[in-house]
């Protein structure tokens, strides 16, 4: 491969103008990627970063924005994602899109032709893929049924069908959001085979991390524009968080101290959750206490329990074992017997089972809350639409009206909305799940400035991420999870990403022996 200062641009995207009504989303972009470098694409959310790629991708054809693309020098127009898949662009989302009643090699060629004439041979299939898995160093059958795959062998399934293609350039969304460690490193091992193949890449994140291990060179969108462009040489946490939110932050998780003997609000004793399939248990005799004004982090890998516990407390997982709220005896069969017991869930999968697509950006966030603005059974349209406006500027939710659709909105400003709905009813408990899953840096501050404003008030919250950072950051206390029970617990300043690591590594092995 030639040297960075040599190789040709594959992808030139150039003075793209790109509008939304009268808003302006991006202001004259260009953007370079030269061939066989790993290039990563960052910003705050609602910075321009999916507008730019929609673009790339034929989701906004061509004629709905000004400015021209040009792949390997020459200038394409595409008027669909199939054109721009035939003309070069392949293209990863961050959600998990497979058939999963389908096996591995027919999600690989879905919706291509020519692998055996009009009727498509299984036996074709298989040989294709397995001839293109020996190529990316990959052992999954071609055989096997997506539904028995893990969600990173997914991934890795969307990959190859996206190379199947042979793409002049491969765009990663957020690969990594759903993935834990020892995944993540599985699929940058594959990435670099990928570069060293010669495959030219797009990765978008807003792990920072990734960046510094994974790419070559980095673009920053901010407002529109471009405001940095950055060579592997000039990577830095704080240039890249300037450029990307015009300032530098100090602090990225705001100090806390929980009140001393602050009183319980959540006990919980015995608690168990049956397994799927060949697992025994998914949750097994669990304990806890939670106080007021205190936040609680529950560290481990996924699989170890971590969501199931969130769902039983909240009513959505079936459990046995006692629940006690402000020392009151509860029973939680379904979600509403949380939600009249004063906890609320910030749910993982905010578009799969939070967000409302068919309503506005209003509508989502009173959604469950039409109480507050009812008298007789009869909706107040007034008080609800004022209830809806303070809640986007308290949370500072950037939508160009109440009334405009949530598919518009950026990932982070989606969260807002759906933080803006479970706070509305004024929770005493308060469960996050991913908090700022697939949430750039800048909007990850203000949600982490939020988690200790609510502390301070008395809410108690019991916070889980994939980011062992993030939990340790947060958390005044924190529980180690594996295997469904806890295995370690430190208070704030006494843990680290390899305690958790090294508890969850001694309990797997106590059990296994």
């Amino acid at each position: 491969m030639a040297a960075e200062t040599d190789a040709p641009f594959v992808v030139e995207a150039l003075s793209i103008v790109k509008r939304f009504g009268g808003a302006t989303a991006l202001a004259g972009v260009d953007f370079r990627v030269r061939r066989g470098e790993i290039h990563a694409l960052l910003g705050q959310n609602g910075a321009g970063k999916s507008t730019l790629v929609k673009i790339l991708n034929g989701v906004h054809r061509a004629g709905s924005f000004e400015g021209r693309i040009l792949l390997d020098g020459r200038p394409v127009s595409f008027g669909s994602t199939a054109q721009a898949r035939l003309g070069g662009v392949g293209y990863v989302p961050q959600e998990i899109e497979v058939l999963e009643q389908l096996s591995v090699a027919e999600n690989v060629f879905a919706g291509q032709t020519g692998l055996g004439g009009r009727l498509v041979r299984q036996r074709v299939l298989e040989r294709q893929a397995s001839v293109l898995f020996r190529e990316l160093g990959l052992d999954i059958a071609p055989s096997t049924l997506v539904a028995a795959l893990t969600p990173a062998q997914r991934h890795i399934v969307m990959i190859a069908r996206a190379l199947a293609a042979k793409p002049a350039v491969l765009m990663l969304d957020e690969p990594t959001a759903s993935l834990s460690g020892a995944e993540v490193d599985r699929l940058f091992i594959l990435l670099r085979r990928l570069k060293a193949q010669g495959t030219t890449m797009i990765f978008i994140t807003h792990r920072l991390p990734e960046v510094m291990a994974l790419c070559d060179r980095a673009t920053v969108l901010r407002d529109g524009r471009v405001a940095a462009e950055l060579k592997r040489g000039e990577f830095d946490a704080g240039t890249v968080i300037a450029a990307m939110s015009g300032q530098r932050l100090s602090r990225l998780y705001p100090a806390h101290t929980p009140p001393a003997q602050s009183p319980v609000l959540l006990e919980i004793d015995g608690l168990s959750v049956a397994g799927r399939g060949h697992e025994q248990r998914a949750l097994e005799g669990i304990d806890l206490t939670l106080r007021a004004g205190e936040i609680l982090g529950i560290a481990g890998l996924l699989g170890s329990g971590r969501s199931e516990l969130l769902g039983a407390i909240y009513g959505s997982v079936p459990y046995s074992g006692r629940i006690r709220v402000e020392g009151r005896a509860v029973t939680i069969r379904r979600p509403k017997d949380a939600r009249d017991a004063a906890i609320a869930l910030l749910t993982e999968d905010r578009k799969r089972s939070g967000l409302l697509f068919n309503l506005p950006v209003a509508k989502n966030i009173t959604i469950g809350n039409l109480m507050l603005f009812s008298s007789g059974g009869v909706l107040n349209p007034g008080a609800e639409r004022a209830a809806a406006l303070r809640t986007m500027r308290d949370l500072r939710v950037k939508a160009p009206s109440p009334n405009a659709a949530v598919a518009h909105l950026s990932g982070g400003n989606q969260q807002k909305l759906l933080l803006g709905r479970v706070l509305m009813r004024q929770p005493k408990i308060l469960l996050l799940d991913e908090p700022t899953k697939g949430v750039d840096v800048g909007t990850r501050s203000e949600i982490y400035r939020l988690i200790v404003d609510l502390a301070e008030t008395g809410v108690g919250l019991i916070v889980v991420s994939s980011e062992l950072e993030e939990v340790i950051g947060l958390a005044d206390r924190c529980l180690v999870m594996a295997d469904g029970r806890f295995v370690d617990a430190f208070e704030r300043g006494a843990g680290s990403e390899e305690r958790v690591l090294r508890s969850i590594a001694a309990a797997q092995a106590e059990r296994a022996a």
